[in-house]
């Protein structure tokens, strides 16, 4: 069994393979024993690390090299292949860094390199006038991206996170995904467990509500009557759900999710319950359908548009996505919008009524501005940052949901409510509270997942002047590209990983 089980993992890397077996692509996948290896080609060296990302295992080997960083096919974690250490959300944990020998036309793998020696952060902080005390407003992605990034730069100052949540930082994207559909354990959810905060001695304040921010006293007040002083803030207050204003919206089987709790709730629900109606056919809805069907609750999506996520994918893509729901049993009610909500029934605009136990409401979110709006602090669509996700205040930053900045890609201003981007933004953030002025421009990325088929999308594009089909999007094999002013802006990709890869790259 052991033999199979390793011959599926591709060479043994210890026993040597010719430099051939590369072939035209720059990564080569096997194994040491049973762990899983990747070779991969930078120029004329060739490097070792382990063979699967640190996020969710995602096969390296499947990704691509962009100079000497290798990228996750799955949702393009960034790892240098010289340190391991990772470089790009959604990972944090580095990679285990292996010993490559060359002797003749053969790469032979030794063994693992020294721990002390793995992960060293790419780029330090300059150690003279660094802040004493940062507070980070936020518990989310950008919260803790910040958090963790400040103590891998070696911040040795106080770092304080004040959330609302009842929940240490958590795996959003789950929630409504394999989590609600109860395949994925809570143990999976925490980004990380309580020792990690203890150990790089981060105060982590749950169930703290921010009331105000002391400007000229450099100090966050919370409405208990606490303050908590900062020489560098970081807002990262994210966003809430819409909640619409209908009859019957404040019952107690009506939800909405954002919050661990949330999903939860909605899970304990969902047990007990025969029909949903989820109101809006965005991410979030189309996700929790999905999850709730798992479960075997019937589901009806009611939604204004005239087809599932058309605003950013377009009618192809969207009608494929609607088919895929039908085929999985979801009832769409699309071109009308509730009117009211009873014990056990949702209303339409159209005359119709559909019998629900379980109304979820995903109407969208809205970002947290009013802390910073008090303050004084620059607001439009979002909290103002520059290129640095600097605020119009000297010393206060914002990232995440709640952040709207310039991208420099494009020259516009924009606000992404991506999990993947909060994480990146924070990161960036940190290390520009620490002085680096590293200007923040990655490649919007987020994806989503209906049953068995996962979408990856690339860029930004609010409009567009023309879509591009490459592949067959009933086959499950496409790259849909959307196109301004004769340019590409943004993909959506299923099937079709590595060039999704190959798009961000192009892109930044």
């Amino acid at each position: 069994m052991a033999t199979q089980k390793n011959s599926d993992m591709g060479p043994d890397l210890a026993a040597g393979v010719p430099i051939a077996a590369f072939g035209d692509r720059g990564l080569l996948g096997g194994h040491v024993g049973e762990e899983p290896v990747l070779l991969a080609r930078v120029g004329d060296e060739v490097l070792a690390v382990a063979g699967k990302c640190t996020h969710y295992g995602g096969p390296l080997a499947d990704g691509i090299v962009v100079e000497d960083t290798v990228r996750c096919p799955w949702h393009h974690a960034c790892f240098n292949l010289r340190t391991g250490e990772a470089l790009a959300a959604p990972a944090f944990d580095p990679l285990q860094r292996w010993n490559v020998e060359r002797r003749g036309d053969r790469i032979f793998v030794t063994g693992k390199a020294d721990a002390d020696k793995e992960a060293a952060p790419s780029s330090q902080p300059d150690a003279a006038g660094q802040p004493g005390r940062i507070v980070i407003v936020g518990g989310g992605a950008a919260g803790f991206a910040a958090a963790e990034m400040l103590r891998r730069s070696r911040f040795a100052g106080e770092i304080t996170m004040l959330s609302s949540d009842n929940d240490a930082p958590y795996d959003r994207p789950n929630l409504s995904k394999d989590y609600l559909a109860g395949t994925a354990p809570e143990a999976w959810i925490p980004l990380r467990g309580p020792k990690f905060y203890a150990r790089n001695k981060i105060d982590l304040q749950l169930r703290t509500t921010c009331e105000r921010i002391d400007i000229d006293g450099r100090a966050v007040i919370t409405d208990d009557g606490r303050d908590f002083p900062f020489d560098r803030l970081l807002l990262a207050t994210g966003a809430e759900p819409v909640r619409l204003p209908l009859a019957g919206a404040d019952g107690d089987h009506v939800f909405t999710l954002r919050s661990l709790a949330d999903s939860r709730a909605l899970i304990e629900r969902a047990q007990g319950s025969k029909t949903a109606v989820v109101l809006g056919a965005g991410f979030i809805g189309l996700e929790v359908a999905a999850a709730l069907r798992k479960r075997g609750v019937a589901v009806h999506v009611v939604a204004p548009e005239a087809y599932p996520l058309g605003a950013v994918f377009g009618s192809e893509l969207g009608s494929f996505i609607r088919s895929l729901h039908e085929e999985h049993g979801v009832i769409f009610h699309l071109g009308t919008t509730a009117e009211r909500i009873t014990v056990d029934a949702v209303a339409l605009s159209d005359g119709s009524e559909i019998d629900a136990d379980l109304v979820v409401v995903g109407a969208g979110v809205k970002p947290r501005l009013s802390l910073a709006a008090d303050a004084g602090i620059a607001v439009d669509q979002g909290v103002l940052v520059n290129e640095f996700l600097e605020t119009s205040v000297a010393g206060i930053f914002a990232a995440g949901d709640v952040a709207q900045w310039l991208d420099l890609n494009t020259a516009e201003s924009r606000r992404v409510e991506h999990w993947v981007v909060a994480e990146r933004q924070g990161q960036i953030a940190a290390q520009n509270m620490l002085g680096l002025r590293r200007p923040f421009s990655s490649v919007p990325f987020f994806w989503s997942e209906h049953y068995d088929v996962s979408i990856r999308y690339v860029g930004y594009a609010r409009t567009w002047d023309a879509i591009e089909i490459d592949g067959s999007i009933t086959d499950r094999d496409c790259l849909v590209g959307y196109k301004k002013d004769g340019k590409i802006v943004a993909v959506a990709a299923i099937g079709r990983d590595v060039q999704a890869l190959a798009c961000e790259a192009s892109m930044a």
